[in-house]
């Protein structure tokens, strides 16, 4: 019943069960200016404050 690729809708049970420190982290984040963030092809995390820096990024990044 867990394979949503053969089964419509969604499963049984939990399919996940976050750490404390995912939860923590969502109730206190961290202050920071970004809305937007991509990962490289090679691992690299690339933040942007607007969608204008987003789709820039994705052109110089993602192509």
């Amino acid at each position: 019943p867990y394979n949503t690729y053969k089964y419509a809708g969604l499963p049984v049970g939990p399919i996940s069960n976050p750490g404390i420190e995912s939860i923590q982290a969502v109730l206190d984040p961290t202050p920071n200016p970004y809305l937007f963030f991509l990962t490289t092809p090679d691992g690299e995390v690339i933040y942007a404050r607007t969608n204008d820096e987003h789709v820039g990024n994705k052109n110089r990044y993602l192509r």
